[in-house]
């Protein structure tokens, strides 16, 4: 595959706290279909890996690139092509659900030559387009801070999607949820697959086998193997992903 073909490139980033390598010369690409789920135990290296391919944190060497353009160098424009939910979010739990998200699509959504009317309707289609996807109409009026942990996930969902970006990088998506809500999100997750790009994190195997197209697993900041499940199992010589994860990140 070319490169410019890659919605994703990551190249041998490596990023250090003190003497704690979390992400030791970590390497892969994507292209547009691919679902990967980032899998591995606490303290692995995912978030840190999440939140650098986002642009939020600067690593020590290594680059990231999202359709060709470096993270580090066109910040704005390769924000505008991700979407986050990260490990804590959403923020400004003093906001009512409805709030955060029109004051989240007004920062993210390009309203330029829209007259003022056509632009509350854009903000206004929007806004319906992800409260949707997110299931999250009959919470709209409520403070954040007043949601349960499973709510203030799906509202996080719902502004990783606003613009509709190419790439979506999703930080424990289901944690929180009741069984109900982790299927409709893991369906929801795959139906977007199909155009777009998504790099879930995550330490449940269950979600990575439902949900993944393709598994990268890692552990103490390095790349064990990537590849899909048949690849992982033959390498393992298991025939379960539990079996396989506990082999190789000992």
């Amino acid at each position: 595959m070319k490169n410019e073909e890659y919605t994703l490139d990551v190249k041998k980033l490596t990023k250090k706290y003190g003497d704690i390598v979390a992400v030791d010369n970590v390497s892969f690409n994507t292209k547009k279909g691919d679902i990967i789920a980032l899998l591995g135990p606490n303290g692995a290296g995912k978030s840190t890996l999440m939140n650098i391919i986002s642009g939020f944190l600067a690593p020590d060497k290594g680059v990231v690139l999202v359709n060709n353009n470096d993270v580090s160098k066109n910040d704005i424009l390769t924000k505008k092509d991700i979407g986050f939910l990260s490990e804590g979010a959403p923020l400004f739990g003093d906001m009512t659900v409805k709030l955060f998200l029109q004051y989240m699509i007004e920062l993210k959504v390009n309203a330029d030559g829209f007259d003022k009317i056509g632009k509350r309707k854009l903000y206004d289609d929007e806004l319906k387009r992800i409260v949707d996807a997110a299931n999250i109409k009959n919470v709209l009026e409520q403070k954040i801070d007043t949601l349960s942990k499973g709510y203030v996930r799906r509202v996080g969902f719902a502004q990783s999607i606003i613009g509709n970006p190419v790439i979506l990088l999703l930080d424990e998506p289901t944690d929180g949820l009741d069984p109900n809500q982790k299927d409709y999100m893991k369906n929801l997750i795959k139906d977007m697959g199909k155009g777009k790009t998504i790099v879930i994190s995550t330490h449940l195997l269950d979600e990575a086998i439902d949900v993944a197209t393709r598994i990268i697993l890692i552990n103490k900041g390095k790349i064990v193997i990537d590849g899909n499940l048949k690849k992982i199992l033959e390498h393992a010589k298991t025939t379960s992903l539990e079996d396989a994860f506990r082999k190789l990140t000992i």
